[in-house]
């Protein structure tokens, strides 16, 4: 896959370094260039933090740099990046696109038809909880806050009363960043509260069940939590709970591949479940994933774009299901024997990932990043006792209105 001249083409990807992704990323790139001797590929490490991994690309972008040519983006930015990416239909795309999650493919697609990213991996929000401590203390897998609330305090306290002192009841992201949106989206939504804009461009955070779950969640700050999780990302969470001093732990699944290898404590002992529900009765997943980009700046857009197809192929996808457990945006992985295998759950909470809770991405681009995070910075406040619920929910309602122009309007659900 060299060029018609057959020179030495060097193309560099920018991919997440969260738990297995930089060195599942490495290897699909060498997969790559074993069939394309022509061709280097390089894989630019980048910060764990969507917010500060957005802010990399950027850099890159804005100055039309060609030193990246595939970025791997988050579901939630195809809406504010799409002008500096390539459109994958001018490359075959076309052909491929089918087998995708059709709502991921749309996510990806401009207004005007442009598909700008080719779906890699999709994602949502779950429960992970330790089978062996539930069953010792002969308790269920909570199916509301309450519930969770309750099983995390009891065992919390008979853990410590045993020795571990460092033990926790839940551990979830509670820094102020993207991370936080997702979680609290979660808390939010499955109580009732709505989406913080609807999809007809209505502020809806305002709301009695937003509020009441935001100082509920607040309680769990330094009692079934540690004072810590207000800092807390993804990987802190995981190596709380991977060193056996959690009971429960949102996190996404990737964390289910890592956390059975075979020296890992907890291996073999935990088990994955929907996140509780609130008010609403309905638990609520957000929405996550990761998809791949071209940059228009590249200087080998065409085969930077035949890379990105082939890293969002079913060979790559697959290799990252069983290795990493990185939900596959490909439909018909989900019925393939060795992923259900690896992570058998992929086929019991399938339903989870197909009916996740979006982001309002759409409803305020281009002005998400904004939007969320004057969502995670309230909230947060909320977390840290800085403010009551009530109080920062009324300013929050106030800045997203200066913020988009947007008017405010009741919560939707399903």
């Amino acid at each position: 896959m060299a060029d018609s001249h057959g020179e030495e083409i060097s193309l560099t990807v920018a991919g997440g370094a969260v738990g297995q992704e930089k060195e599942l990323t490495i290897k699909a790139a060498e997969m790559y260039m074993e069939r394309n001797p022509n061709v280097t590929v390089e894989v630019l490490e980048t910060p764990d933090l969507a917010n500060d991994r957005l802010g990399l690309y950027l850099q890159f972008l804005e100055a039309e740099s060609p030193e990246v040519d595939v970025y791997q983006i988050d579901v939630i930015w195809p809406g504010d990046l799409a002008e500096h990416f390539i459109d994958f239909y001018d490359y075959g795309a076309e052909e491929v696109v089918d087998k995708h999650f059709q709502a991921i493919v749309e996510n990806n697609t401009t207004t005007d038809g442009r598909l700008v990213a080719m779906p890699w991996f999709t994602d949502a929000g779950l429960l992970y909880y330790r089978t062996d401590l539930l069953e010792k203390y002969d308790r269920e897998v909570p199916e509301t806050w309450d519930e969770l609330e309750e099983t995390a305090q009891y065992i919390m306290e008979k853990e410590r009363e045993a020795g571990n002192e460092d033990f926790y009841g839940y551990v979830w992201q509670g820094d102020a960043y993207e991370g936080l949106t997702c979680d609290a989206l979660e808390w939010i939504y499955s109580n009732g509260g709505g989406k913080i804009v609807n999809n007809d461009q209505e502020i809806t955070i305002n709301n009695d069940k937003a509020i009441e779950i935001i100082d509920q969640a607040a309680g769990w700050v330094g009692t079934i939590s540690p004072t810590g999780v207000t800092g807390m990302g993804e990987e802190d969470a995981r190596s709380m709970w991977e060193a056996g001093n959690a009971l429960f732990m949102r996190n996404w699944p990737y964390a289910y591949a890592l956390g059975n290898q075979e020296d890992k404590v907890i291996a073999g002992n935990f088990d994955v479940s929907p996140l509780p529900a609130g008010d609403s009765g309905k638990s609520a997943a957000t929405l996550g994933g990761w998809n791949l980009g071209v940059s228009k700046y590249s200087e080998h857009p065409e085969e930077a774009a035949k890379l990105a197809m082939f890293l969002a192929g079913e060979e790559v996808q697959k290799m990252r299901a069983v290795e990493g457990s990185f939900n596959p945006t490909i439909k018909s992985l989900y019925e393939d024997e060795d992923v259900l295998e690896a992570v058998p759950f992929f086929g019991s909470l399938y339903d989870v990932f197909t009916n996740a809770v979006a982001r309002p991405s759409t409803a305020t681009a281009p002005q998400y990043n904004q939007v969320s995070e004057l969502f995670f910075q309230a909230t947060h406040s909320v977390l840290t006792g800085e403010s009551d619920a009530q109080t920062a929910i009324e300013y929050l309602e106030l800045d997203l209105m200066d913020t988009t122009g947007f008017e405010t309007g009741e919560p939707t659900q399903p």
